[in-house]
């Protein structure tokens, strides 16, 4: 893969809040994720392309992110520019406006990070296929929670259900190695 092939002329960050990167309930690798998360950010930032953030509503009863609370609040500076877009679904386009500010942007080729990776970004990814998008799904720049046994199916590492999260979007996502493999700016194709 090249590097044009990771090309994306804007960054959508999926559920970065801190009860999902810190505490009794973090994800795991959670302080490497944001270190590279807040490396892209930078980049993105220094290409002056839309950075839009999707925050989880956190209105489900059993909430590990409780709308309102410290644990809901996004883990990652908002820059002045940058959109934050509530969403109550996994796929972050039901229901909100972020197809809208895309279009706006005059967005094509979209980066897509966060949390979960089997959940709200494999979702959000869907979402942005179906509807035209080129997804950049870069390789470390989403992760999830271990799967805990169950009965006699086994438990799973995170590692590998993000694997598989990425793997079940087929051919429709670009997936570079790693976030610094994510070149930002206007893309021609």
């Amino acid at each position: 893969m090249t590097r044009a092939h990771s090309r994306a002329d804007a960054l959508l960050v999926v559920d970065v809040q801190r009860g999902l990167v810190a505490g009794p309930r973090a994800i795991a690798g959670a302080d490497a994720l944001l270190a590279r998360l807040t490396d892209l950010l930078a980049a993105a930032r220094g290409a002056g392309v839309p950075i839009l953030h999707l925050q989880d509503a956190g209105n489900d009863p059993d909430s590990r992110i409780p709308h309102g609370s410290r644990s809901w609040e996004l883990a990652l500076s908002v820059g002045d520019s940058e959109l934050v877009i509530h969403k109550d679904r996994d796929d972050g386009f039901e229901g909100t406006a972020l197809a809208e500010r895309l279009a706006d942007a005059g967005v094509r080729r979209l980066c897509v990070v966060g949390i979960q990776s089997e959940m709200c970004v494999a979702a959000t990814a869907r979402g942005a296929t179906r509807r035209g998008y080129t997804v950049v799904l870069p390789r470390d720049g989403h992760a999830t929670y271990d799967i805990p046994a169950d009965g006699d199916a086994p438990g799973v590492p995170a590692a590998l259900v993000s694997r598989v999260a990425e793997w079940s979007l087929g051919d429709a996502i670009v997936a570079p190695e790693r976030t610094r493999d994510v070149v930002f700016g206007p893309c021609d194709d």
